[in-house]
């Protein structure tokens, strides 16, 4: 089993958006796939709710109100949504049990500054542990002057941008039918899967 959490301490950032599509990645790919809610909204679970049982499966809990989480170990990957404002012994907990970390960031002067407090953080939690933290991107494309903030931002955290995902309703409409952008016909979606290989890569690492 390998277990990825996908945190920001912002609301709206983007954590259940790469966390729902992350999941319907691995299902299609033949994964036998958990999706962990660790927010008290359960918004991945109500995504889950909408799914057509004819797609490709993904299987989910909420585990927020666990005390110490346990994941399951009969599964290939777990992707844990964790919730806005996750810090301290929560934070290490799920920390222990996962390989990666995801960090969604909008490259907003308002994101970053409430993202910069946990970046040190969590980078001095996982020194030692290489390639363990990746950023992605929100709604951006790398060519443009936020772009460019981001990366300048970054540098002082030395934390690699690992994909970049534009701006497009196409996760907002798949996420109201409880499908993914790699749910079929991935054809409608060919740009955004796109997008997502620098990180799907990352993750095989």
């Amino acid at each position: 089993m390998r277990a990825v959490l996908v945190a920001n301490p912002k609301g709206g950032a983007g954590k259940t958006t790469l966390s729902t599509n992350l999941a319907g990645y691995f299902a299609n790919e033949g994964r036998k796939v958990t999706l962990c809610d660790l927010d008290r909204q359960q918004s991945a679970l109500r995504w889950m709710a909408f799914r057509d049982p004819a797609l490709p499966p993904v299987a989910g809990y909420y585990a927020g109100g666990q005390v110490l989480l346990s994941l399951p170990q009969d599964v290939d990957w777990v992707v844990m949504d964790a919730p806005a404002g996750l810090q301290g012994y929560k934070l290490n907990d799920y920390l222990r049990q996962v390989q990666k970390v995801i960090i969604p960031l909008v490259p907003s002067v308002f994101d970053m500054a409430a993202t910069e407090d946990f970046l040190n953080s969590i980078r001095n939690d996982l020194r030692g542990r290489k390639n363990s933290i990746g950023i992605v991107a929100m709604r951006v494309d790398p060519r443009t002057r936020a772009a460019s903030m981001l990366e300048e931002f970054l540098k002082h955290f030395d934390i690699p941008i690992v994909a970049y995902l534009r701006h497009t309703q196409n996760y907002v409409n798949a996420a109201a039918a409880g499908m993914t952008v790699f749910d079929p016909p991935r054809a409608r979606h060919r740009r955004d899967v796109e997008q997502w290989d620098p990180l799907l890569r990352w993750l095989a690492k």
